[in-house]
């Protein structure tokens, strides 16, 4: 019951996403360190299974692509439980995103949904009752230089989450941020 996933392996801290914190990330539904309201928690529990709406600021110029990791560092699991992974066009998604844009069913514009733990598309929190708070965070990366459509012939959208952060481009982060929220049940 105490075994908690920790930090250590979150795309955060892969090598080629390492380098300046310049982006600012938020959300209107909550603030950094903040509880995540019910309505975004997964429907297993209750909630509705809505992403949070999503707002960046500072956005380099030449960013090409958007890279966007949701992680649960908590989980009772080896390494931390990727709940969505997404790639946005800068271009499209203008300074964030509504709401539900990171559903299969109601996509926002500009996003690219990836593989995750469990499928693809925002999976909200569900801890195990009783395990205390767990912390949800969301990583954004601005990438001067797009991740590759394929990769050995596999369409990107069929990669193992865990291999996404080491397609990007050495040198091609441009600027990084991150939005903590918690949840418990």
């Amino acid at each position: 019951m105490n075994r908690r996933a920790g930090e250590k392996d979150l795309a955060w801290n892969e090598v080629v996403l390492t380098g300046p914190e310049t982006l600012k990330l938020s959300s209107p539904a909550f603030a950094d360190g903040d509880p995540i309201p019910f309505e975004h928690a997964g429907r297993r529990i209750g909630g509705q299974n809505i992403s949070p709406a999503l707002a960046w600021s500072e956005l380099p110029a030449d960013a090409a692509q958007l890279l966007l990791f949701i992680e649960d560092v908590d989980a009772p699991t080896a390494k931390p439980f990727v709940h969505c992974v997404a790639l946005i066009n800068p271009h499209l998604a203008g300074d964030g995103l509504p709401a539900g844009a990171l559903s299969r069913d109601t996509l926002g514009p500009g996003v690219t949904l990836l593989r995750s733990q469990l499928g693809s598309g925002y999976r909200g929190p569900e801890p195990i009752k009783g395990h205390g708070p767990h912390r949800y965070v969301f990583q954004l990366f601005a990438l001067g230089t797009p991740l590759p459509g394929t990769v050995d012939g596999m369409s990107l959208t069929r990669i193992p989450p865990r291999r996404i952060p080491r397609l990007a481009t050495t040198g091609s982060l441009l600027s990084r941020a991150r939005l903590t929220g918690t949840y418990e049940r």
